[in-house]
């Protein structure tokens, strides 16, 4: 296993799988979805459309039902059936308010997600993180959201930290690819369990004790 740099002027975090259980806020439409368009759902359907922008995952939607044209569409639905499932609520997942709060007092921490800043905001309220992050970055306020770098990269401004120098943690491909392309350390806890990802650090949990001795250890 590769490990984490404790000088570290900066750690980002992913939010959707990551830092609050929203994942399951949105597979439980992502299914309902697919099955209305007479398609099953499982391990392989999720990794079409995991750590996407609403956008994206609306199109890649779309490509696998054979309906190419219909990717704006199917974004609108998804996105209104996740805001609903969303109010009824979601919890940080294990570790997670405990890491952030750990690495805050050590260095600067932002959140940088593709989800629009509507959900973002729900997700970061809804687990008990909005007191905790004070910089937050979503899909809908950069260039070019994840895999492209923008998101990294703005919050790395943000808090006046080199990329080179800065610590991301994320749950799918598409955010590693984003932290990589911006030049950043990766830790990962897959929301998918048993996917090979690109990583620094692989764990299954933020409870991980090897993430509170190093959250604990960090200094600029």
């Amino acid at each position: 296993m590769r490990s984490l740099p404790v000088t570290t002027e900066a750690v980002v975090f992913d939010c959707d799988g990551l830092l609050v259980n929203t994942e399951d806020c949105w597979s439980v439409v992502e299914a309902a979805i697919f099955a209305e368009h007479g398609h099953p759902f499982g391990p392989d359907q999720k990794a079409l459309v995991i750590g996407r922008t609403v956008e994206d995952a609306g199109q890649a939607m779309a490509d696998h039902f054979g309906r190419p044209g219909a990717g704006a569409e199917l974004a609108a639905e998804l996105l209104a059936r996740v805001r609903k499932e969303l109010a009824r609520g979601a919890a940080a997942l294990p570790g997670a308010v405990e890491l952030v709060r750990a690495c805050r007092a050590r260095v600067p921490v932002a959140v940088a997600s593709n989800s629009p800043r509507e959900l973002l905001d729900a997700a970061l309220e809804a687990g008990g993180l909005t007191d905790l992050v004070t910089y937050s970055f979503a899909a809908d306020e950069v260039r070019s959201p994840k895999p492209a770098p923008d998101l990294y990269l703005t919050a790395c401004a943000a808090l006046g930290a080199a990329p080179e120098r800065s610590v991301a943690f994320e749950d799918s491909a598409t955010g590693v690819a984003a932290a990589r392309a911006a030049g950043l350390r990766v830790a990962v806890v897959p929301s998918l369990p048993g996917t090979d990802l690109d990583h620094d650090w692989l764990g299954t949990s933020l409870a991980d004790p090897e993430l509170a001795a190093w959250a604990a250890a960090l200094n600029p």
